[in-house]
């Protein structure tokens, strides 16, 4: 099945600042020694990361078509993949709630996955013969509660443990799995015209456990070049985006169960080269707004501190046609800090106006908690955010992502 797609689409963020993590791990259970300097950020996502390695991963270099179920699986001759899915979320109560859930592969060297070197092989690969990592991140922010929660997962690939596959789709780690449901070909169901059709998130944890149905309400669009997203003169990615997904079902918090139901997006990228040495991190915004339209814009912020020409974004119309934004379509402007108790300032409310060919639309975009910190073995801001317009009316919800500010 074909997506939505537009010449106009734009590139995307890979925004998962995570995967150095993912390196290290991973190289330390391959018996790799790490330097300090291969923690860096560009080291992984850039091409520093490959010099040393042996094999050749691929890169994302020119555009190619889409097929689906196959790519929302995953794609093992790439280095880097991660599945991003956010949500806000209402309580039948009336309280508000967000989500995130992302899970990263990471390649561990370039070669044949695990299953291929079966094929050549049975007698000497077995379920630990894969050179894949998996880490997942679950979070929780309680707006009424003022409380922010997550937790993280890393394992090795492995049947029983964590892994991915397309058909039926399906992506687990340590027990948390973001999966489709398996049906017969005869069965019909919500969503099944789409390319991925209902599917669900199941996560649990010691302070909070979440049960959602996901049953998509537009196609998803494929961002950059037809899908190729550049990042920058030598950088690209792979990448896709589900805007509006229709969530409901059953969120715990403490002791406390709450039915839930609101919107998701999902986003979907791959890569070997990413991220250029000149970024020090990035702010990236998608939001759900009034009207069934939703914006995302990104700005990576550039050590010389000038813009960056690879800033972007996406407009995406209530029918689900997109419009791409250039760096000169819209400003981001920091309005307000907050300081952690390390006493790191993250910009929790921003000023955003996009120039659309329509006319000129601005918004206020504000943290719905403060402290929305990922206290992950990384740390990044990453939460639910409330979006205003200039007279202070609700315009809608999404979530924000600040990196490279620690």
């Amino acid at each position: 099945m074909r997506p939505r797609s537009s010449a106009n689409a734009p590139s995307g963020l890979s925004r998962r600042y995570c995967a150095h993590l993912l390196a290290l791990l991973g190289a330390s259970l391959a018996g790799v020694t790490v330097s300090a300097a291969q923690l860096q950020l560009e080291s992984v996502l850039g091409d520093s990361a490959l010099s040393g390695r042996p094999g050749t991963f691929v890169r994302a270099e020119t555009a190619r078509p889409f097929v689906f179920p196959a790519d929302h699986g995953p794609h093992e001759r790439f280095r880097s993949e991660w599945w991003y899915l956010t949500m806000s979320l209402e309580s039948t109560d009336g309280a508000l709630f967000g989500v995130q859930f992302t899970a990263f592969r990471q390649a561990l060297r370039a070669g044949a996955s695990a299953g291929a070197r079966a094929s050549e092989n049975r007698l000497s690969a077995g379920p630990w013969a894969g050179n894949q990592l998996y880490l997942a991140h679950l979070a929780v922010t309680d707006v009424t509660g003022n409380l922010h929660v997550e937790e993280e997962r890393l394992s090795r690939a492995h049947p029983n443990l964590a892994g991915a596959r397309s058909d039926p789709f399906r992506v687990w780690v340590d027990g948390w799995s973001l999966y489709a449901p398996e049906r017969s070909d005869s069965e019909g169901a919500a969503g099944a015209e789409f390319s991925l059709p209902a599917f669900a998130l199941q996560g649990r944890a010691d302070k909070f456990d979440v049960q959602l149905s996901l049953v998509p309400a537009k196609e998803l669009v494929l961002q950059g070049d037809e899908g190729l997203s550049r990042k920058g003169p030598d950088q690209a990615s792979y990448y896709y985006s589900m805007t509006r997904i229709a969530a409901h079902g059953t969120l715990r918090m403490g002791e406390q169960t709450h039915q839930v139901s609101g919107n998701a997006w999902l986003d979907r990228e791959w890569s070997t080269s990413l991220l250029s040495s000149r970024q020090e991190g990035w702010d990236w915004f998608g939001l759900q707004l009034e009207g069934n339209e939703e914006l995302m814009v990104f700005q990576l912020r550039r050590k010389d501190r000038s813009r960056d020409p690879y800033d972007q974004g996406l407009w995406v119309y209530p029918n689900g046609d997109s419009q791409r934004l250039e760096a000169a379509d819209f400003d981001l402007q920091p309005l307000r800090y907050w300081r952690d108790d390390s006493g790191v300032s993250w910009p929790v409310e921003w000023r955003v106006v996009v120039r659309l060919p329509a006319g000129e639309r601005r918004y206020r975009i504000e943290a719905a908690v403060e402290d929305q910190r990922m206290d992950t073995l990384l740390t990044y801001w990453e939460g639910l955010v409330r979006v205003r317009d200039d007279q202070g009316r609700d315009m809608g919800r999404g979530y924000m992502e600040l990196t490279g500010y620690e």
